[in-house]
């Protein structure tokens, strides 16, 4: 039976691991049977190999099995996650947790797992707790969020969500692993369709397989490049050309790339997205999108990424159909709307456990 030290060495010679080996020596560290250098070796290895399918699949499975807290849904609206891996060139406002409240303003239940900040200061949990929602909650608060107002988020750092050491592991770690994908895709529920958002187009096909090997029906990973060739954001943008991958229920693959001026939009400043850097402020950025008074450029990305979700669920037959979608709930109240109601289903006065 493979050692850790073996696998590692075995990392830095860049040569890939079994799926039996990697679940194993992942196990080990998930369990903190490995003393922390070796932990943090075996992860760091791995990512300078990178990661393949079947290391991620093993890295996944681990979590998904043995560190994760399953939630029952019941609702009738299409179920989705959207989420990006982090680890990207250009930081970003929080695009995605915009998107997906526009989304649930539009009969979709947006089912969402994140973590906090670790390869910059603002993840998707850091936001939401900024906003007023309980990311210390249950997974049944969580769930019972989700069946009320159509969107809920599970704390992927939290010990109600994963108990086991997945929270251990990220909060000690500050350098984007192959965590970045498989633990975030270790969610106690598995929606129905999935929009992924990678840091490096490479990434693309391997991700999407993924997704759809581990049980989502229709699937769509994107990259967005800084202009057209530079990488840039695990978001789809309006700064350049984003690159797709679509896998739908029937399982045919579809690979394309689109402009944003394909999508009757203006490319955006990059200046006028990029992080703020401090969670507070990315939440009055975040709700004055949602209450229309945001800037153009920041309405325009989020409003793009909301009709990913749009198209993938089909409730709308085309991305850009999906933008006017978004751009109508930003503009008739329902996004703010949505934002004030998830806050009175997972807000933190109304679910203290």
């Amino acid at each position: 039976m493979m050692q850790i030290g073996e696998g590692i060495n075995r990392l830095i010679a860049g040569k890939s691991l079994s799926g039996d080996d990697a679940e194993r020596l992942f196990h080990s560290v998930m369990k903190n049977e490995e003393t922390p250098m070796d932990q943090g070796a075996f992860l760091a290895a791995l990512t300078a190999k990178g990661a393949n399918k079947n290391e991620t699949a093993a890295i996944w499975r681990v979590i998904q099995n043995e560190d994760t807290v399953k939630a029952t849904i019941q609702t009738t609206l299409p179920t989705v996650e959207n989420s990006g891996t982090g680890m990207d060139a250009f930081k970003t406002m929080n695009i995605s947790t915009a998107a997906s409240i526009i989304a649930a303003s539009g009969d979709v239940a947006m089912i969402r797992h994140g973590s906090r900040g670790i390869t910059s200061k603002c993840g998707t949990v850091d936001v939401a707790e900024a906003l007023g929602i309980n990311v210390e909650t249950t997974v049944n608060n969580t769930a019972k969020s989700v069946e009320r107002c159509g969107i809920g988020l599970f704390n992927g750092m939290s010990p109600q969500t994963h108990p086991a050491g997945l929270g251990r592991i990220l909060s000690g770690i500050h350098f984007g692993t192959v965590l970045n994908v498989a633990a975030s895709l270790a969610s106690p529920y598995l929606p129905r369709f999935g929009i992924r958002g990678v840091n490096n187009a490479d990434m693309i096909p391997s991700t999407a397989e993924l997704m759809k090997a581990i049980g989502y029906e229709h699937v769509l990973v994107v990259h967005g490049f800084l202009g057209d060739d530079e990488p840039g954001i695990d978001e789809a943008t309006t700064l350049g050309r984003t690159v797709y991958r679509e896998i739908d229920a029937f399982g045919k693959i579809t690979d394309g790339a689109f402009y944003p001026e394909d999508l009757g939009l203006k490319r955006g400043d990059s200046d006028n997205i990029a992080s703020l850097g401090d969670a507070k402020a990315e939440a009055r950025r975040l709700e004055a999108v949602l209450s229309g008074k945001g800037s153009r450029d920041c309405e325009d990305i989020i409003a793009l990424n909301a009709s990913l979700i749009f198209y993938t669920t089909g409730i709308t037959s085309s991305l850009r159909d999906g933008i006017d979608l978004a751009k109508e709930k930003i503009a008739g109240g329902d996004a703010l709307a949505k934002l004030n109601q998830w806050r009175q289903c997972q807000g933190k006065a109304v679910m203290a456990s």
